[in-house]
């Protein structure tokens, strides 16, 4: 499902216009994007939880060259499905 599909069925279900709906997505993921960038978790009952998972430094390899090079400690998003969501899709 992409973005554009996701505000179809969110125009659908809600009772929106699809601009309406696009608005809403759209806050929905800013908002989730916004909160990570401070460090903070993002909860949603039922659904999941999506949080910042510290990547520490690892050994690694150039795919071109095949050098054996570092590749450096980073901040990555990270998503762990709720109960709901793991029984919904089983």
């Amino acid at each position: 499902m992409t973005k554009k599909d996701l505000i179809v069925v969110v125009a659908k279900k809600a009772n929106l216009t699809n601009k309406a709906s696009a608005d809403a997505v759209s806050a929905i993921l800013n908002g989730i994007r916004d909160s990570l960038k401070r460090g903070e978790k993002v909860v949603i009952t039922g659904f999941g939880t999506f949080s910042i998972r510290n990547r520490s430094e690892r050994p690694g390899r150039n795919p071109k060259t095949g050098e054996k090079i570092t590749l450096s400690a980073r901040r990555a998003p990270g998503f762990t499905p709720g109960k709901t969501l793991k029984k919904a899709v089983r």
